[in-house]
């Protein structure tokens, strides 16, 4: 729990992690006037970040019904994971196609990132210590795949969608071994050598056999 009174970057961003991470009970009532204690602030500064988290999708809001962590399944997992293949697709071919040497650059530093946490993954005795770090790794190399798209209100949708489905995936998944991290190694590894390869058909069925699992 946070100590001191903290910044509205920081409650924002220490909420998003709870929501990802399983720290609040999916449909549980999220209270400003409980969380404001936590952080130090005013009950208005929980609620006006809570609303902000709302718009991204992980927190649900109704006026009747106050705010609520959102609630997870795997039907919704499978749809989320089909619309973000969709916009992964659309924004990784036409980053291949737009973003050149700068953006193949970009795009290999990234995954060698994560491939180094994800060995390092493979080969531990378990996985929860690395997962808020892997996770922001992997978040920053789809995130860098679809960069040079040229279209930003797909970049907004997709970190959107990437949060609601690490929402979910979270949820739904009920170990995270090391062994869970060795498929998905060799997708990564796939997706890369696809979106370096310039061709266009096996990066779609990269990204698309990288999120099958979850359908």
């Amino acid at each position: 729990m946070p100590e001191g009174r903290v910044g509205t970057p920081d409650i924002y961003a220490d909420l998003q992690r709870r929501l990802l991470t399983n720290g609040f009970a999916p449909g549980g009532r999220l209270m400003p006037s409980t969380l404001s204690q936590e952080y130090g602030c005013s009950a208005n500064t929980v609620r006006d970040v809570l609303l902000q988290l709302s718009q991204v999708g992980l927190v649900d809001f109704a006026i009747q019904r106050g705010f609520r962590a959102r609630q997870v399944s795997r039907a919704r997992l499978a749809d989320i994971a089909r619309f973000r293949t969709i916009l992964e697709q659309e924004g990784a071919v036409r980053s291949q196609a737009a973003g050149g040497l700068p953006w193949e650059a970009r795009l290999t530093a990234a995954h060698h990132s994560l491939r180094h946490i994800e060995s390092q993954i493979a080969r531990a005795p378990a996985a929860a210590p690395f997962l808020d770090l892997w996770s922001d790794a992997e978040h920053d190399f789809h995130e860098t795949l679809i960069s040079e798209c040229r279209l930003p209100p797909l970049i907004e949708t997709f970190n959107a969608v990437y949060l609601q489905f690490r929402q979910q995936m979270t949820g739904v998944t009920e170990t995270f071994s090391p062994g869970y991290f060795h498929p998905i190694i060799d997708e990564h590894q796939a997706i890369l050598d696809a979106a370096l390869s310039g061709d266009s058909g096996a990066l779609r069925a990269a990204i698309a056999a990288h999120l099958e699992r979850h359908l």
